[in-house]
């Protein structure tokens, strides 16, 4: 049986029958403030989970489905998440530094005051996304971020290279030392040789 406890307190939040947690179905679970720190939750159905304040800094969520699902300033330092869907997550001042959501699908997600510092979101899908929040050295090359919002948020030496903020927010954003080879613009303006967008994104939904 395992049992999973609060991070504090030690409280057994729950007890799920079996030796391993893949497989398991933890759909609208209430697990705020849980400990899953390091755990291996590849490919888990999430969707609509309370992991509120909860410790998954070094967790194995690769592929995970996360849609919906209760992040708020829940600590996912240093863990894999790619390919995973965050669609419509809320993760209000969650911390992802140096995580990997490589290719994580993360449109519509209210991310405001999160911390993703180094966090590496390449080829990740983030239109319409609240991205008010710090992407310090992060990777958001190739990134989808057409709609989403950035207002005031920190860039920082990230590299948004052949993304495409086609519609963005993007103001008070810091900017310094940011890498915008191929980039798509908030107005549709290229930079450095890319395609100027000739119609509207939302036609080319993907």
């Amino acid at each position: 049986m395992i049992e999973i406890k609060h991070k504090e307190t030690g409280q057994v939040l729950l007890r799920i029958e079996g030796n391993s947690l893949a497989d398991q179905k933890l759909e609208g679970a209430q697990l705020a403030h849980a400990d899953l720190s390091g755990q291996d939750l590849t490919g888990l159905r999430l969707a609509r989970i309370n992991l509120n304040g909860a410790n998954l800094a070094g967790a194995k969520l690769d592929g995970a489905d996360l849609q919906s699902a209760i992040l708020t300033e829940a600590n996912f330092d240093g863990a894999s998440l790619k390919q995973a869907d965050l669609t419509d997550a809320v993760g209000q001042h969650a911390s992802f530094r140096d995580a990997n959501l490589a290719g994580a699908t993360l449109r519509y997600a209210r991310l405001q005051g999160a911390d993703l510092s180094g966090a590496d979101l390449s080829g990740a899908g983030l239109s319409m996304a609240d991205l008010r929040g710090n992407f310090n050295s992060a990777n958001l090359s190739k990134t989808d971020l057409r709609g989403a919002n950035l207002t005031g948020a920190n860039l920082t030496g990230a590299d948004l290279s052949e993304a495409n903020m086609h519609e963005a927010k993007m103001l008070n954003a810091t900017m310094a030392r940011a890498k915008m080879e191929r980039a798509i613009g908030p107005s549709g303006k290229a930079y450095g040789g890319a395609k100027k967008v000739a119609a509207p994104w939302w036609k080319f939904w993907s």
